[in-house]
C-alpha cells in the first residue's frame, strides 16, 4: 500500500520558520519527482514546489520563491519543505505528492494532472 505522510505541520507567527516532512512508502522513490501542493479554504490547491529524482532540479511558485526550499534524503525516502519568512497567506493545508517513475529526468511539474499518489496533508497556520 502506498503511503505518503506528512508531518511538521503547526501554528506559527508572522515571519517565523517550519520544516515540514513526508515519508514516502514507495521502493520507486528514487525514480520520481517529488512536489509540495497546497489548498487554502475557499481556493483550489496550487502547487508549491517540486524536485527531480536526483535533486538537482528544482522548481518553485512565485509566492514562495526564496522563502521556501524543497529538498530530498532518497536514502530515507523523504522529502522536505523548509519553509522561512513565514506569512499569513501561507496558511493552508500542504500536501505532499509524487508522480509516475521516471528515473534521470531533469524536471518536476506543479501540474496536479502529473500526480500519481498524494498524501493526506498537515495543517501550517500563520498568525499576524
Amino acid at each position: 500500500q502506498v503511503q505518503l505522510v506528512e508531518s511538521g505541520g503547526g501554528s506559527m507567527q508572522d515571519g517565523g520558520a517550519l520544516r515540514l516532512s513526508c515519508a514516502v512508502s514507495l521502493v520507486t522513490f528514487r525514480e520520481r519527482a517529488l512536489a509540495w501542493f497546497r489548498q487554502s479554504p475557499g481556493k483550489e490547491r496550487e502547487g508549491v514546489a517540486c524536485i527531480n529524482p536526483d535533486a538537482d532540479v528544482t522548481y518553485y511558485a512565485d509566492s514562495v520563491k526564496g522563502r521556501f526550499t524543497i529538498s530530498r534524503d532518497n536514502a530515507k525516502n523523504t522529502v522536505y519543505l523548509q519553509m522561512n519568512s513565514l506569512k499569513p497567506e501561507d496558511t493552508a493545508m500542504y500536501y505532499c505528492a509524487t508522480d509516475s517513475p521516471m528515473p534521470g529526468t531533469k524536471w518536476c511539474s506543479l501540474d496536479q494532472n502529473a500526480v500519481a499518489f498524494w498524501g493526506r496533508g498537515t495543517q501550517v497556520t500563520v498568525s499576524s
